[in-house]
């Protein structure tokens, strides 16, 4: 298992799409329910205990081999919002570029054959981590953080959020952030007899509604 690896796959710089998005960030700055460092916090812990649990879980669960068609169908049913379905599906298909191009394997060319359109990006992640020659256990943390580091950095573009405060907001959810990865990957072993109804499907509707507001603005800086 490569440490290394890892770094590269969890390093903001790296060529995934994620820059362009917020998380939900965008629609909720504008709403004011993130205004400052605290309320920042409040919404990644929402977050990380909805969204990236359930992508986390996906990715975990792929990285273990589950079928990703099978996987992309649960990640598909728990994503309502068709404004999430289409952005999550556009990560995938740009993460799935960059790691065939930095991971070259056959699983990844098969996942490119069978979703031209892009998979979800929580599935692409679990099959690269695996191309990369990591566990279920870091494919979940990389997609717990990512659930979190997104909007934490959209903050400090939308709101001029000190930087120094948001990489606080990140490190206070470490705790939490390590026992999301954990019950992730849980439920993936599980899924491994179970079935992907085995994975958790924790929502947030308001998230969901936002997402369909924020792709209706005429303007945005965050594609979602």
């Amino acid at each position: 298992m490569s440490r290394a690896a890892l770094l590269v796959l969890a390093d903001g710089r790296f060529p995934a799409g994620g820059h362009a998005h917020s998380g939900g960030a965008e629609a909720a700055c504008k709403a004011g329910r993130i205004h400052d460092a605290a309320t920042l916090e409040d919404f990644c812990r929402g977050r990380l205990h909805t969204a990236g649990l359930t992508a986390a879980a996906l990715a975990a669960a792929a990285a273990l081999g589950l079928d990703p068609a099978a996987l992309d169908a649960a990640a598909d049913a728990r994503t309502p919002s068709p404004a999430l379905r289409t952005a999550a599906r556009r990560l995938g298909r740009q993460l799935l570029r960059a790691a065939r191009a930095t991971w070259p394997a056959a699983e990844l060319e098969a996942l490119a054959a069978a979703f031209p359109r892009g998979a979800h990006q929580p599935v692409v992640l679990g099959v690269t981590a695996r191309a990369a020659g990591l566990g279920p256990s870091d494919a979940a943390h990389v997609a717990a953080y990512e659930s979190v580091g997104g909007p934490a950095t959209a903050t400090v573009r939308l709101l001029g959020l000190d930087p120094f405060e948001a990489s606080g907001v990140l490190a206070r959810l470490a705790p939490e952030l390590d026992a999301v990865a954990a019950e992730a990957e849980r439920a993936a072993l599980r899924a491994r007899s179970q079935g992907p109804q085995a994975l958790p499907a924790a929502s947030s509707p308001l998230m969901d509604i936002s997402a369909q507001v924020h792709a209706d603005w005429p303007v945005r800086l965050f594609a979602s």
